[in-house]
């Protein structure tokens, strides 16, 4: 299985639908790395072009993975070490491509349907199972920026709530979407 997640911080939306780069949330950046070693991800790529952000993850992944934090918490050592900070989407790509000697499929996320090429979770299930190597993109602020959408190789159906309610947290939406396409690809290939 060679699933990679990038968390982008830039280019999102604000709430006026202006391009911006977000803050990183050093919650989302626990929460999700140990959610990566837990589903088996290869690789979390916190994603911002902003040098003092992209210095607290640095801080953030060395207190946990060779500081004080290493020795404390072996288990949270174990999720940080998966975490990479990059400029920008294009640079997680070619880190993944010499890692598996071939481009990922990339796949937007979104609380919202979006144009670009549609896959549901059964499709995209049915597509890590035959080993097919996956770059999910998730949107922090107000989403990823439109382009985004239209670039990748596919956008991933939104999570669906019985209330209609679209609003959760980013870490909440990547747990949520971990959760169905690992158990649905297991199923894939058990069956």
């Amino acid at each position: 299985m060679s699933i990679y997640l990038g968390l982008v911080h830039y280019p999102v939306y604000n709430r006026n639908h202006e391009t911006v780069a977000s803050a990183v949330t050093t919650v989302d950046i626990h929460d999700i790395a140990r959610l990566s070693r837990a589903y088996g991800v290869k690789r979390f790529f916190v994603v911002t072009p902003l040098t003092d952000q992209a210095l607290l993850v640095k801080k953030i992944i060395a207190h946990w993975t060779t500081g004080y934090g290493s020795s404390y918490n072996m288990h949270r050592k174990e999720a940080l070490e998966l975490v990479s900070v990059v400029s920008s989407i294009s640079e997680a790509v070619e880190r993944i491509k010499k890692t598996e000697e071939s481009a990922p499929l990339l796949i937007a996320t979104s609380a919202s349907r979006h144009k670009g090429n549609p896959v549901s979770f059964e499709e995209l299930a049915r597509i890590i199972s035959v080993g097919r190597t996956v770059f999910l993109l998730f949107g922090t602020a107000w989403g990823l920026e439109e382009n985004i959408f239209l670039n990748a190789d596919y956008v991933l159906e939104p999570v669906t709530c019985a209330t209609g309610y679209r609003h959760i947290s980013v870490r909440s939406a990547v747990a949520i979407i971990m959760d169905r396409l690992i158990q649905k690809s297991q199923h894939e290939t058990f069956a």
